[in-house]
């Protein structure tokens, strides 16, 4: 198979357009399942992506297929994008492609690979926890897996940008053995050298016991300690609805009134700060915009743009929208384009999740949510449930389980109603863990968070 950099060189050449840009990634995947206390499947896949955008005028096409590898098969994805330009109509958000002053990375060097081998000493922690589970009396779920994607992009206009990208994240279900009792840990990993499943494990057995006492609970609005994890599956909803376009057309939670925008306003009341940065540790991400698609948060004509920290929102007061060039002059705001992780701080961190339980009278601990729906932009009002345990804190102390929860809240209310926030780490979102794992956020407690209905699911 010809290298990514040889595809890209043929593809730039084949182009009749007035401009081109190609976009590879190179991919290899490893993973681990397992069911029953056995594993069950392992294997790795490998996958070719190319992407040519051909600019023609102002009109733009984009053409992509996998498994690329023949240069014959290069040259008829370029001549659809090229035939596709001539016919569309002309891009609003059309700007010159950027040049070779941006490139980045060693872009001679091979693409990134991972095997099996990456799971080497998790396997084997792996093993003993599925034993200790048996021991114990409880059946163990759950899949590994880690990506290694190196990115390619150029330009007809000398662009050179490459990157390699480690993905990798575990999420383990323990039940009882009867199944009445269900709950979940997952973490996120660039290398899996840091994943500590004897402390996952540890974590399971705590819930599962807490589970041994079962209370049920009406629906209604209860002081609300959220994990991490939760924390992420309400922030990154907040992240994708952040763009500026749609919020200066007046169709989201950050519109103001006049074709503005609520940059500048306060979001909450608690000194919380929402960022993105591409160095952050153990976070990283491409230090330059990579897209094979044009919306309202990202322009084709931006690629190679380069990432510098953001604030979004700096001590609870809105600083930034995700802004293309386009839409960065059409708000007058600064081109603050959108970076693929995102971390919650707070400047006043009350200590770990045990501390939020300690510091709590009467209310809930969640586990995790899932199945969350957007109901209403206008306000970001966001609908899902909670899943695998919710526990029962009275006095400082976890004493039950109870039911299940349907949600109706906004991310933006549970910002400005957060009475207490504990300090930052790693996370993995339960619900977006197929498409955004880089997230650090804090725990946090939420007054009278909006438990709107009580849910059957397990």
């Amino acid at each position: 198979m010809i290298t990514p950099q040889v595809l890209v060189e043929a593809a730039l050449e084949a182009s009749r357009a007035d401009g081109c840009l190609v976009l590879v990634e190179e991919s290899t995947e490893a993973n681990l399942r397992w069911a029953n206390n056995t594993l069950t499947t392992n294997g790795v896949a490998r996958a070719r992506n190319l992407t040519v955008i051909s600019v023609v005028g102002s009109s733009v096409a984009v053409v992509s297929r996998q498994g690329v590898s023949k240069l014959d098969e290069a040259a008829e994805v370029v001549a659809a994008a090229d035939a596709s330009a001539r016919r569309a109509a002309p891009a609003e958000d059309a700007a010159p492609l950027l040049g070779p002053d941006v490139s980045s990375g060693d872009w001679a060097a091979p693409a990134a690979e991972t095997g099996i081998g990456v799971f080497e000493s998790f396997a084997a922690d792996l093993g003993a926890s599925l034993r200790r589970a048996a021991a114990n009396r409880q059946v163990l779920y759950g899949y590994a897996t880690y990506d290694l994607t190196t990115t390619f992009l150029a330009s007809s206009s000398g662009l050179r940008c490459r990157y390699d990208q480690p993905t990798g994240h575990v999420e383990i279900n323990a039940k009882s053995a009867d199944l009445s009792r269900s709950t979940w840990v997952g973490r996120p990993s660039a290398d899996f050298s840091d994943v500590d499943v004897s402390s996952l494990h540890d974590d399971l057995d705590r819930r599962l016991a807490w589970a041994e006492r079962r209370v049920d609970l009406a629906a209604g609005r209860y002081e609300t300690i959220l994990p991490p994890s939760a924390v992420a599956d309400l922030m990154i909803p907040l992240y994708w609805a952040a763009a500026a376009r749609d919020a200066a057309d007046g169709r989201t939670a950050f519109s103001r009134g006049g074709g503005a925008t609520r940059v500048g306003e306060r979001l909450s009341h608690t000194p919380l700060t929402l960022r993105s940065d591409p160095t952050a540790p153990g976070l990283g991400c491409a230090p330059f915009l990579a897209t094979a698609s044009s919306g309202s948060t990202v322009s084709v004509f931006d690629n190679g743009s380069a990432l510098q920290p953001v604030s979004w929102i700096s001590d609870g007061v809105l600083r930034a929208l995700v802004q293309t060039r386009h839409s960065a002059v059409r708000t007058g705001l600064a081109f603050t384009p959108y970076v693929d992780n995102l971390i919650l701080d707070s400047s006043e961190p009350a200590g770990d999740l045990e501390h939020l339980v300690a510091a709590t009278d009467r209310g809930l601990l969640l586990t995790c949510l899932w199945y969350i729906r957007e109901v209403e932009p206008q306000t970001l009002l966001l609908t899902g449930l909670t899943r695998d345990g919710v526990y029962l804190v009275e006095g400082g102390e976890v004493t039950a389980a109870v039911n299940n929860f349907r949600f109706n809240e906004s991310p933006l209310d549970v910002l400005d109603r957060a009475d207490l926030v504990g300090g930052t780490e790693r996370s993995l979102p339960r619900e977006w863990s197929d498409y955004f794992t880089r997230t650090a956020m804090p725990p946090m407690r939420v007054r009278d968070f909006n438990m709107s209905s009580v849910s059957q699911a397990s």
